[in-house]
């Protein structure tokens, strides 16, 4: 994975992925999407910020040696590894402690696009086009059907959590743009080792050496392989194919793929824990996963709008 994503070069200008890239893609979005699946079987043995803290440590060591740091300033790389690895994924991994559903988890942390165009705008002046505004309203919709129906499975807090979690990563996109890495692996495995210290001293702080060491005793096979998951597939398998495919096609043909993360999210919640596909989830999946689509084929819909005014 490391040499696809140092080594891909943009010499592929196709609008159509071949079908081995295809199928790569298609075992990044199954990978991120099962991830929630491992993060929830994590949770079972390790609090929420000492997992953080497993899992950053072991996608940063030893690979930092192994692996250039970035060619930016460091300030730069801490802000993106606080903001993209330390705060966005202790909240996330708080947020389904306290009661998000794995599935909902998988689909509400994707409003983080609009939350990345939002702060485009703010700090780029990148205005967002009617469409994109648009699309942000119907997503929103989702999120609102989402936070009516809080209950004792489904909790307010997890869900704020979790929009919490999606803003910071969206922040996190603002360093990332800053940093403009070549290799998004070597990106991840620095922003890590910045997170590791963080997440330990708060981990140290809030959940107690008594509680740490209460879970690293209470480990289980099962729980070592969700966390060897979230860091080596997740991170590094997924992170490694998607910058190589980043790098090797135009963005738009790529990043429509991550439609199907929370897709695959939802239907594995549903078939390994048990969670229930009720109407209210299918009907907010469907305002969210829409929201998207007119964001992420925004330049599709408007050429097939303008071709059906200038038709008729």
């Amino acid at each position: 994975m490391w040499y696809f994503a140092c080594k891909a070069v943009n010499t592929n200008s196709s609008s159509i992925l071949k079908p081995k890239h295809l199928l790569l893609a298609l075992v990044t979005v199954i990978a991120w999407g099962l991830n929630f699946i491992a993060i929830h079987i994590g949770l079972e043995k390790l609090p929420p910020i000492l997992l953080c803290t497993a899992r950053f440590a072991l996608t940063a060591l030893p690979w930092v040696f192994f692996l250039p740091r970035p060619k930016a300033p460091f300030k730069l790389i801490v802000g993106y590894g606080i903001f993209t690895f330390a705060i966005q994924f202790g909240l996330l991994f708080g947020g389904m402690y306290l009661g998000l559903p794995a599935g909902l988890s998988s689909l509400v942390i994707q409003v983080q696009v609009f939350f990345s165009i939002g702060l485009a705008a703010l700090i780029f002046g990148d205005v967002p086009s009617v469409w994109k505004v648009f699309g942000a309203l119907i997503s929103f919709i989702g999120i609102g059907i989402v936070a009516s129906h809080v209950d004792g499975n489904t909790t307010f807090i997890g869900l704020a959590l979790t929009l919490l979690s999606a803003l910071s990563w969206a922040t996190g996109n603002i360093f990332s743009k800053k940093i403009a890495a070549k290799s998004p692996v070597a990106l991840v495995a620095w922003g890590s080792l910045v997170a590791t210290p963080v997440m330990l001293t708060v981990s140290y702080i809030f959940e107690g050496p008594e509680l740490i060491m209460h879970s690293i005793r209470g480990l289980t096979a099962e729980t070592i392989i969700a966390v060897l998951y979230i860091v080596y597939l997740s991170s590094f398998v997924g992170y490694g194919i998607w910058g190589f495919l980043l790098n090797t096609y135009p963005t738009a043909v790529v990043t429509p793929f991550t439609l199907l993360v929370p897709v695959v999210g939802l239907l594995s919640a549903a078939f390994f824990l048990g969670e229930e596909l009720s109407s209210w989830k299918l009907i907010a999946c469907v305002f969210i996963m829409a929201g998207l689509v007119f964001n992420l084929l925004e330049k599709q819909i408007r050429a097939l709008a303008s071709r059906r005014t200038s038709v008729g």
